[in-house]
């Protein structure tokens, strides 16, 4: 009775946000009128959203055939106001290593050593002289854990010093500092960083200001994490994919490319724990949707549907079944609880709409 009570206050105080508090910008993506059923779905989510304190979105894009059908910012968030990706970084690094191998410059089965030789460590064990380019991808190299480089002097050498336990391609590690040394390796065939590579080729045919990306002490993008962004960008990412790599009538990256870096490729489990640590705990693909498997630097989701996924809640949805998009920032705790509102009430009210 009292959690009725109180979701009902939440569900006011979310309409009353909805109506007041919404602010909204026109950008360069079509705009369409909101549906009354996706704004029931919306006011459903922010009614979650007020009543669990473990979520809180700062912003909200949905977007169907091409349009924006919803767009809200909360609290300090602003339309254009730039927002930290965190992890989302890691599927834009992996769209730059798509754009090299299309443009004929490496391959997925590309060893890691021989793009650094004069880095490795003194013994090289069979296992790292056995990763690729698709281990790296697929956060499969065989480190049991991330190698810690905070403070290092070469990261690249970090990672490759640290221990390989596992033969590549057969255990599942949440590894940032894999996909920093998929930036190091373009940046090493293209003279670029990921950045000014990405620039002529994604940024400015989606028309998205150049944004900023941290970068490591020998001057190479973080990959990993790092790229800031407002959330109309990250919805222009997210229909790039939808539309398979194709923008205003160009091929930006193969389809190819989108087909591989979203289907699923390996088993997954969340980000900072083992795979052994998830069978422990019981966790599976019908509680757990970290669980649902793992693409390119991107998560596979329910409903055939997949996710550009940055720590506090930063999420890019393609949902191809629905012909949409959702993007949204949020400083959440409780990332499953976040996607499960997303889910619940956003998911299915896109797939109603005609």
């Amino acid at each position: 009775m009292k959690k009725t009570f109180l979701l009902s206050l939440a569900v006011a105080a979310t309409v009353l946000l909805a109506s007041c508090g919404k602010k909204e910008i026109g950008g360069d993506l079509p705009r369409a009128a909101t549906p009354a059923s996706i704004q029931e779905a919306v006011d459903a989510v922010l009614a979650g959203d007020k009543a669990d304190d473990s979520v809180l979105f700062e912003s909200l894009m949905i977007l169907k055939h091409g349009k924006v059908l919803y767009e809200g910012w909360y609290g300090d968030a602003a339309p254009d106001k730039p927002h930290a990706m965190h992890s989302v970084s890691k599927s834009f690094t992996a769209t730059a290593v798509g754009m090299a191998i299309d443009d004929g410059l490496l391959k997925v089965t590309d060893k890691v050593v021989d793009f650094f030789p004069d880095k490795l460590p003194a013994e090289v064990s069979d296992n790292l002289k056995a990763v690729t380019v698709h281990d790296l991808l697929t956060m499969n190299c065989g480190q049991e854990t991330e190698a810690r480089f905070r403070g290092s002097d070469d990261w690249v050498a970090s990672f490759l010093a640290h221990p390989f336990v596992h033969e590549p391609g057969t255990w599942y590690c949440y590894n940032s500092l894999g996909t920093y040394m998929l930036s190091a390796i373009v940046q090493k065939l293209t003279g670029q960083k990921v950045l000014d590579y990405l620039t002529p080729r994604l940024f400015e045919p989606l028309n998205i200001a150049v944004p900023e990306w941290e970068e490591s002490p020998q001057g190479i993008n973080a990959g990993g994490w790092g790229l800031q962004l407002k959330t109309e960008d990250m919805a222009k990412f997210g229909q790039l994919f939808l539309q398979k790599g194709k923008w205003n009538g160009k091929q930006l990256v193969s389809e190819a490319w989108v087909n591989e870096a979203s289907k699923y490729q390996v088993p997954s489990v969340p980000a900072g724990t083992r795979p052994d640590e998830a069978a422990a705990k019981g966790l599976t693909p019908e509680n757990c949707t970290f669980m649902l498997g793992y693409g390119y630097q991107m998560w596979r989701c329910p409903d055939n549907a997949y996710r550009a996924d940055g720590a506090r809640g930063q999420y890019i949805f393609i949902i191809p079944d629905s012909d949409a998009v959702i993007a949204c920032t949020a400083n959440s705790a409780n990332l499953q609880a976040e996607q499960n509102l997303v889910y619940e009430y956003l998911f299915p009210a896109l797939a109603a709409l005609k």
